[in-house]
């Protein structure tokens, strides 16, 4: 699926992906967003889970800029590696999920580190990086205002707050997260997560405040 976001030929991509992961007594299949955010020439990939190669077509002939990690669970990060060598890019990550990182690359780092504040260029439009620990230590989201969207990650899905229930989880840290960097936003700010469909921030401050 793509959408025009009016801002400046930028577009806004969804690729579904689908693949096992570990939930920590059975093997599951999962279904997850892939976001591809860019203009004709260059994007960037929010969340690479599962399929490097359902990904790349997604990119089509443009440059992958850079693969920007919301946090380090296995279903948003298993395909990082496979596409940042077929691509050539760098994997963005924010520290403190470095150790959950190591869990599924022991033997590979991220390139950069994605900090509180920081903002990435796409297509002549800005994403701030929000950091918003509670579903993992270093659950980030991208705030990109020219868009009116944010993407989540699994800190806010259509149905509430994410899951919290992991030993390096924080079901207080998350609400704090969400109130002060997510229900903030605009009302009519699209939200768009990592697994399910998107939302808005008026939709989910009336589900969380209401």
């Amino acid at each position: 699926m793509t959408e025009d976001t009016g801002a400046a030929s930028v577009t806004v991509d969804g690729v579904v992906t689908s693949g096992p992961f570990w939930d920590g007594a059975a093997e599951q299949e999962a279904d997850a967003n892939v976001w591809i955010v860019g203009d004709d020439r260059g994007a960037i990939v929010v969340d690479p889970a599962h399929d490097a190669t359902a990904i790349s077509r997604g990119l089509g002939d443009r440059e992958l800029m850079a693969i920007v990690c919301t946090h380090a669970h296995e279903t948003h990060i298993n395909a990082a590696e496979a596409l940042a060598d077929l691509a050539d890019a760098p994997i963005l990550l924010h520290p403190a999920d470095e150790r959950l990182w190591s869990l599924h690359y022991p033997d590979r780092a991220p390139d950069a580190p994605l900090l509180h504040g920081e903002r990435l260029q796409v297509g002549g439009v800005e994403l701030e990086v929000r950091h918003t620990p509670g579903h993992t230590p270093g659950a980030v989201c991208l705030y990109a205002p020219a868009l009116a969207t944010v993407f989540t990650g699994d800190t806010l899905l259509a149905n509430g707050p994410g899951s919290t229930d992991r030993p390096h989880s924080d079901p207080a840290a998350i609400l704090v997260s969400i109130g002060d960097h997510l229900l903030t936003l605009p009302p009519e700010t699209t939200v768009r997560p990592g697994h399910g469909g998107s939302t808005t921030v008026a939709a989910q401050a009336a589900r969380l405040t209401g």
